[in-house]
């Protein structure tokens, strides 16, 4: 799989994750409605935004660390939400194993733009 095709593969496994925390959202307190959950929205917002523009870039480094570093930043966000119980345990660990999966494609992602190019003679 080459970058391209691995950067959709991240780009479909955001909104993945997002038609499946959508719903779970939609379940929180209504008075976490513009505060948690805005935040968790707004957050998911700019994951699949770094995926569309990681596809579109030729030097994707930067791109890819702010990827990794909204990918933790939503995992923090779900993390509390649980401790808070507007989360409930099945549903963090189903939204959790969606986002490591996500992250591990945005490492590999990351050693494969980091490795210097091999050259062919």
């Amino acid at each position: 799989m080459d970058e391209n095709e691995h950067g959709l593969a991240i780009t479909q496994k955001v909104e993945d994750m997002m038609l499946y925390a959508y719903p779970a959202l939609a379940q929180f307190p209504k008075s976490e409605k513009f505060a948690i959950v805005a935040d968790i929205k707004r957050n998911m917002d700019c994951l699949l935004e770094l995926c569309i523009e990681m596809e579109c870039r030729i030097y994707k480094k930067t791109t890819l660390q702010n990827l990794d570093a909204a990918q933790k930043k939503l995992k923090a966000y779900i993390r509390l939400s649980m401790k808070l119980e507007f989360l409930p345990m099945r549903k963090y660990i189903i939204w959790s194993e969606k986002l490591v999966e996500i992250g591990k494609m945005v490492g590999g992602l990351q050693k494969a733009v980091s490795k210097p190019a091999q050259h062919r003679e």
